[in-house]
């Protein structure tokens, strides 16, 4: 008769991400991972091939909730409890992953590493992609898809690290940025 089992792979990407926002990258490690769920570290190894492992799965579950948030605000922008304009989309979801980023800084630096699965990050860019496309046309929304989230992301990377010193309120410079940013992409 096997052993019954003492853990799921869901409950140690949950302990994952937890050990992560709480600590940081260097304290996810199996063995930490192992006490949250009150197994033995060995006992990981048969859901978890090794960290690397540890680091795609948590990598990926935090790309498919920060995807499922904004695919949520893309429908309701398509359902007509948003406001349908393509702007005004890219401006929700500008707004949801910085949201995002703040409730979960360990994993938003981690969605940008080499753990990160590629697959993951396509299906989480479909809403960008389709607010670009409205906004700019087909031909370009993969470029202003690009652009728009290379400028969210750099300037929450550089907030993130507590880098804009100078004074002001960041809040009012992001929107300041996505603002100039849009009007730019409709030029």
């Amino acid at each position: 008769m096997p052993a019954p089992e003492r853990t799921s792979t869901e409950a140690i990407v949950a302990a994952g991400r937890a050990i992560l926002e709480e600590s940081g990258p260097a304290s996810l490690t199996m063995q930490a991972v192992a006490t949250r769920v009150g197994v033995r570290a060995p006992s990981l190894y048969k859901r978890v091939r090794d960290r690397d492992a540890l680091l795609t799965a948590v990598a990926e579950a935090a790309i498919d909730e920060l995807g499922s948030r904004l695919a949520d605000s893309d429908s309701d922008s398509a359902s007509g409890t948003g406001t349908g304009n393509s702007g005004a989309d890219l401006t929700k979801l500008a707004e949801v992953y910085r949201a995002f980023a703040h409730e979960h800084p360990e994993s938003f630096r981690l969605m940008f590493t080499a753990s990160a699965p590629v697959d993951a990050l396509h299906r989480a860019s479909e809403p960008v992609l389709r607010a670009a496309a409205a906004l700019v046309g087909e031909a370009d929304a993969l470029d202003a898809a690009r652009l728009f989230t290379a400028w969210a992301t750099g300037f929450l990377q550089m907030e993130l690290s507590g880098v804009f010193r100078l004074g002001g309120d960041v809040g009012r410079a992001f929107d300041y940025g996505l603002r100039r940013l849009l009007a730019g992409l409709t030029a």
